[in-house]
């Protein structure tokens, strides 16, 4: 099975602090580094290493050289990526002493696909392959929609949390990956089991997974509900935390594992990631989660 995934690709500039600064304040940084980042890079990159056959769709900028690396070691397949002349999209990140962190986003003006081009990529996948989305990049509602109709799976992080999310064809969604932020956002209910019950009641044909970070996961499909609680782990650096369990999942689930198997796996791999710095480069192996302990 193939997955697909529409998502971002940024140039990561992280900066080390002690806190986040705060509105009128100036501060100053302890280091700076520059990684291959975006949601969509990362979670390629974690379903690739959880060993998925992973096709990046995104936009690639003249500057982009960080990005076009991290995809060929982690070989996904880069022939439906849209080469610009401008920059690629980039972030601006702040991670504290506790490894929390806060993320400015600049994406320009040419990360988009025409419809026609939507059209295309889809000739190369097939019913059952799984399609990734995020509320990243312009189109999405429109490839999503084109996905569906395709016959793919589609999975879907609503993430950032906005209006927008609302136009896009929910009720074609396969899985929902969401945090306690998104789950409420898409219910209304904030404690993690009413979140799964609206979910349920709202989308009754989609799985769920409901991510609480130190506090574990739940999933849900069907009348099947799993709890994982995290693994223990000192953070570095949450960048990736979300980002490495959805690539995790999404290949476990692809591969027909146990609900509960692929749930403990993602969860794994996320606490592995949270404990190294930077975003695409925290992701773990899948013999690095294998050869953790449980």
């Amino acid at each position: 099975m193939k997955i697909l995934n529409y998502g971002s690709m940024n140039v990561d500039y992280v900066y080390e602090v002690s806190h986040i600064v705060r509105g009128g304040e100036t501060i100053h940084a302890r280091g700076r580094n520059i990684y291959p980042g975006g949601k969509g890079l990362n979670q390629s990159i974690a379903a690739a290493r959880a060993g998925g056959d992973v096709f990046h769709i995104g936009v690639l900028g003249a500057d982009g050289q960080v990005l076009e690396k991290a995809l060929e070691e982690n070989r996904i397949h880069m022939e439906h990526i849209k080469r610009i002349p401008g920059n690629s999209a980039h972030t601006v990140i702040q991670v504290d002493q506790n490894g929390q962190n806060c993320i400015i986003v600049f994406a320009g003006k040419d990360i988009t696909f025409t419809e026609g081009e939507m059209d295309e990529i889809l000739t190369h996948f097939d019913t059952g392959d799984a399609a990734i989305f995020q509320n990243e990049l312009d189109g999405s509602p429109v490839f999503m929609r084109k996905a569906a109709d395709a016959g793919l799976e589609i999975i879907f992080n609503p993430s950032p949390m906005e209006d927008a999310v609302f136009s896009y064809p929910l009720d074609r969604v396969s899985w929902f990956v969401v945090n306690e932020i998104e789950g409420s956002a898409l219910t209304g209910e904030t404690e993690p089991e009413r979140i799964l019950d609206a979910m349920q009641k709202k989308y009754p044909r989609a799985g769920v997974v409901l991510t609480l970070g130190s506090e574990g996961a739940w999933a849900m499909h069907g009348e099947e509900r799993v709890f994982q609680p995290a693994f223990p782990v000192k953070a570095v650096d949450t960048t990736a935390a979300g980002d490495t369990f959805m690539g995790y999942f999404v290949t476990g689930m692809l591969c027909g594992e146990p609900l509960k198997s692929v749930l403990a796996r993602a969860a794994k791999a996320s606490s592995i990631a949270v404990s190294r710095p930077g975003a695409a480069v925290s992701i773990p192996t899948a013999e690095e989660v294998e050869q953790k302990p449980d």
